[in-house]
C-alpha cells in the first residue's frame, strides 16, 4: 500500500469525482515530481477508461524538469519506478536514471535488459550485485542484440566466477569453458550449496521471529556458508532472517555485505546497529547515510557522526544537526574521530561566547 499524501490520495482515490481525477491524470495539479509520477502510475489503473488513457498519455510527455527529479529519487515507490522503466527503456537518458536507481525492482531491469540500448545495457552489467541477485538479468542482456560480444563475455566471466550456473544461456556455458575448461562446458565445478538449500536445512533461517541458534548448530551453519558461491550468499541475504544477515554482513565480499543493508527484510535496528560498527564496510555504511528515510531516525545520524569509518565531510554535516546536549558528549568522547571532536567543541565555543555589546 502506498503512503500518499492528502493532496495526492485526493485526486487518485477512486471515490473521488472522474473530473477531479481527470485533472490529476491530465497533470495539471501543482504535485512535487515524485508524486506527479505516482498520481499518473495508479491512475493508469483508473476504473475510468478516459482517465486511464489521459494517464499514461501525460505520463509519455511529462517535461525533463519533472522526470529527471523523480525518476532519481529513491523514496519513490518501486512499482512506479518499474512501470516508468518498462516504457522508456529505449530512452537512454531517462533509462539511466531508472537504472542508477537502487529502488528500481530488480524484475524491470531484466525486462530492460532484453532491449535496451547500448549505452544503458553498459549501466546495467556494472551494478554487479543486481546481476547475482537476479540472474534474468543475466539471462536477457544475452538476449540483447544491442550489446557487443565484450560486454557479454565480461558479464558472463563475472557471473561464472561468482557461482551463477544459467545453463540454458550459451555464453555462459562458453565462460564456464574459458574459465574452467573445456570439461565444465555441461558440468561446472560444485558451487556449493544454494541459498535454498541452506534455508531447508537449517529452516529457522526463513522465520524471522525464530530465537537464536545454538551454538553448535551455528558453528555448522558458518561452516556451510562459507562453501557457497558469492552469488549464493546474496540470495541468502535476501531471503534469510535476520540471524543470516547478521552473519553474512560480515562477509569479506562487500557484494554480500551490501546485499545485507539492500535486503527488504531489514530493520531498524539493524540499521542503527551498522551506524554504530566501526568495522562495518565503507560500501554497507555509505547505503546507510545516504538513505534519506533511515536519517529520519536521530540515532542513527548520532550513530554516523561517532563513526570514524563515516567520512568526515558526512559527519560534519550530521554534527550540525544534533542536540547541544549530544556535542557535548562528543566534545569529551575519546572514541570519536578527532576532526568531529575539534569541530564540536568551536561549535560550543560560538554558542557559548559572550555577545559583544552594541556601541
Amino acid at each position: 500500500m502506498f503512503e500518499l499524501s492528502p493532496t495526492l490520495r485526493k485526486h487518485v482515490d477512486p471515490g473521488s469525482p472522474v473530473p477531479m481525477r481527470m485533472m490529476a491524470a491530465k497533470a495539471l495539479v501543482p504535485l512535487p515530481p515524485p508524486d506527479m509520477i505516482t498520481a499518473l502510475f495508479l491512475l493508469t489503473a483508473d476504473a475510468d477508461e478516459k482517465v486511464r488513457t489521459t494517464a499514461a498519455e501525460s505520463a509519455s510527455k511529462l517535461p525533463d524538469r519533472i522526470l529527471s527529479s523523480a525518476l532519481r529519487d529513491e523514496e519513490v515507490e518501486p512499482p512506479v519506478l518499474g512501470w516508468f522503466l518498462d516504457r522508456m527503456a529505449e530512452l537512454d537518458v531517462y533509462a539511466e536514471m531508472l537504472v542508477l536507481n537502487a529502488s528500481t525492482p530488480d524484475d524491470a531491469l531484466a525486462r530492460a535488459a532484453s532491449h535496451c540500448g547500448m549505452r544503458t545495457a553498459e549501466i546495467i552489467a556494472q551494478n554487479q550485485l543486481r546481476l547475482l541477485r537476479h540472474e534474468d538479468i543475466v539471462r536477457q542482456l544475452c538476449l540483447n542484440p544491442r550489446c557487443g560480444p565484450a560486454l557479454i563475455d565480461g558479464v558472463c566471466d563475472f557471473s561464472v566466477r561468482s557461482g551463477l550456473l544459467l545453463a540454458d544461456v550459451p555464453q555462459m556455458r562458453q565462460a564456464r569453458v574459458r574459465i574452467f575448461g573445456p570439461e565444465a562446458a555441461e558440468a561446472p565445478p560444485d558451487l556449493g550449496p544454494t541459498a535454498d538449500e541452506i534455508i531447508a536445512e537449517y529452516g529457522e533461517l526463513a522465520d524471522e521471529n525464530a530465537p537464536p541458534m545454538e551454538e553448535g548448530k551455528r558453528l555448522t551453519l558458518a561452516q556451510r556458508v562459507m562453501k557457497m558461491s558469492i552469488a549464493e550468499k546474496i540470495k541468502l541475504a535476501t531471503k534469510g532472517n535476520k540471524e543470516a544477515r547478521s552473519y553474512l554482513l560480515r562477509d569479506s565480499n562487500k557484494l554480500v555485505a551490501v546485499a545485507v543493508i539492500r535486503s527488504p527484510k531489514i530493520t531498524d535496528g539493524e540499521v542503527l546497529a551498522v551506524a554504530n560498527n566501526r568495522a562495518a564496510q565503507d560500501d554497507v555504511l555509505r547505503v546507510v547515510y545516504n538513505n534519506r528515510e533511515w536519517l529520519k531516525d536521530y540515532r542513527v545520524k548520532v550513530a554516523l557522526t561517532k563513526n570514524p569509518k563515516v567520512p568526515l565531510p558526512v559527519a560534519m554535516k550530521f554534527l550540525a544537526q544534533l542536540r547541544e546536549s549530544e556535542v557535548k558528549e562528543l566534545t569529551k568522547n575519546k572514541n570519536v574521530p578527532s576532526g568531529v571532536q575539534l569541530m564540536a567543541r568551536k561549535m560550543l565555543d560560538k554558542k557559548n561566547a559572550p555577545k559583544k555589546e552594541e556601541k
